[in-house]
């Protein structure tokens, strides 16, 4: 709706939201290859930096995508550079930390339980974004649906939907680099304690 707004046409929004996705897979894959590869160095935080890293680079590419690119049609290299780029640093976390640290503190036999747990509040926080970026869009931007569609309505809308994407990017990009933050603490311990709890295990059969 955002390039819509921008005097984008399907073809082309569509064009960009393609690349954007195409980009978090490969992203994903990224994200499992550095995890792997730092953890080798740093066994206690080396997942939980790039975590961090991943979560931190989606405040910069927030502003780029949405405040600096100047919001024209004939902007679409930059955006579609910009998403590309994008979609390819935030898309880290899962693969290279959250998935494969449950694998190393939870035991197997709540593994299933505890992933389906993980899906679904990720799941339930996300499906409150949408709403979210319209009341911000409408009630403190200024967006109006009722305005008519002309080109400079368009772009007062597209500003004021893009102020309500900012928001609600950036403030939870930064929540989540803090939220990873005690795991540097924790994640050690309640690893060496179900290490420690398999090893007696095994000692008693």
């Amino acid at each position: 709706m955002w390039f819509e707004l921008i005097r984008f046409d399907n073809k082309s929004s569509a064009a960009l939201i393609s690349i954007f996705a195409i980009s978090c897979a490969g992203g994903s894959f990224l994200g499992g290859f550095f995890g792997d590869r730092v953890s080798k160095l740093y066994p206690d935080s080396g997942r939980i930096m790039c975590a961090q890293f991943s979560a931190f680079m989606g405040i910069p590419f927030s502003l780029i995508l949405l405040v600096l690119i100047p919001m024209s049609v004939d902007s679409w290299k930059a955006y579609a550079v910009t998403l590309f780029l994008m979609g390819s640093t935030i898309s880290w976390c899962a693969t290279s930390a959250n998935n494969p640290m449950f694998a190393e503190v939870v035991p197997a036999k709540h593994r299933t339980m505890i992933y389906a747990f993980d899906r679904a509040f990720e799941g339930s926080f996300s499906s409150f974004a949408a709403p979210a970026v319209g009341l911000l869009a409408e009630r403190v931007y200024g967006y109006d649906s009722t305005i008519a569609n002309s080109s400079n309505s368009s772009v007062h809308q597209a500003a004021a939907l893009s102020r309500g994407l900012l928001t609600m990017m950036t403030v939870p990009f930064g929540l989540c680099v803090l939220f990873y933050t005690p795991l540097y603490v924790v994640f050690k311990r309640d690893r060496d304690s179900v290490k420690m709890v398999g090893t007696k295990q095994q000692e008693l059969t």
